[in-house]
């Protein structure tokens, strides 16, 4: 009988959690490490610990290590807050990889599409600079570098805006009347939560059956929308026909992701556009 694949996800909550479930259906040997080992799957081999600590949890998996994905989420949304979940926390990881002498096929980086600086509504792809001013796009950005420039064969994952249950912020802002401008168009890049953890998944047994992967991903459903028209939609679902006074939204611009290069590899999004991701929400809400 042939061995499990193996998988650690470091940072197994929402998106891990999903990725977990996929991978341990698949026939996977998957551990989640979090803090709060209780919230994991079932099935879910837990590793109680903390990226932010230097030390090497406990319930570490020992010998060898086929995957690894590095899913941190910043729970304090400040600059040294980013730093301790993106960059000190990989750099932990990897050094814990090191000291045991681990070294797996595949490392995934969950990064984000807010690494890109573009506004102006163009296309962007996983060739578009990456130039960031914020300070999470650039923090992010750095720890994109730190994986790819390690000893493990690294793939970044840019995913976008995620929505789904658990995440609904707009459907909420929808309900108050929101309005957003018209002109220009802002366009929104998003990506249903279940879709991220199935692009996850999807190169994870890619690699594993021995297809060539690129450095870096975007993940993003096929059609970018401005945002006016997502609300407007949403508002019909929802039966919404007032607006909150004073509540016209504009920005200094935006961009539109494509997801053209996952699509080559195979992989599709179950929502593809926001109207299907958005009435799968709506009828579990």
């Amino acid at each position: 009988m042939s061995k499990a694949v193996s998988a650690l996800i470091a940072g197994c909550g929402d998106v891990g959690g999903r990725l977990a479930v996929r991978l341990r259906d698949a026939g996977w040997q998957v551990y989640g490490m979090r803090r709060s080992v209780s919230e994991l799957p079932e099935g879910i081999l837990p590793v109680a610990g903390d990226l932010h600590q230097a030390d090497c949890p406990d319930q570490w998996p020992q010998g060898e290590l086929d995957y690894l994905v590095y899913s941190a989420a910043a729970t304090e949304h400040d600059e040294p807050g980013y730093r301790r979940a993106y960059v000190d926390g990989l750099r932990h990881v990897l050094s814990w990889l090191q000291a045991r002498g681990q070294r797996p096929k595949r490392l995934l980086f969950v990064s984000s599409s807010g690494v890109y600086a573009q506004v102006d509504g163009g296309w962007v792809d996983e060739a578009s600079p990456a130039e960031a001013q914020s300070y999470s796009g650039r923090i992010m950005r750095e720890a994109e570098q730190l994986a790819l420039g390690g000893d493990v064969p690294a793939t970044v994952v840019r995913l976008t805006g995620i929505y789904g249950p658990g995440r609904e912020w707009l459907l909420k802002q929808v309900r108050m009347g929101y309005r957003v401008a018209v002109e220009p168009p802002l366009y929104g890049n998003r990506i249903h939560v279940d879709d991220a953890a199935g692009l996850l998944a999807f190169l994870l047994q890619a690699d594993q059956a021995g297809r060539a992967l690129d450095d870096c991903y975007i993940g993003v459903d096929d059609e970018p929308a401005p945002l006016h028209e997502v609300v407007g939609w949403l508002r019909q679902q929802l039966g919404v026909e007032h607006w909150a006074e004073d509540s016209a939204v504009r920005r200094s611009g935006s961009k539109r992701c494509s997801n053209a290069r996952a699509r080559a590899l195979g992989w599709s999004p179950q929502y593809p556009s926001f109207r299907e991701g958005y009435a799968a929400v709506l009828r579990r809400s």
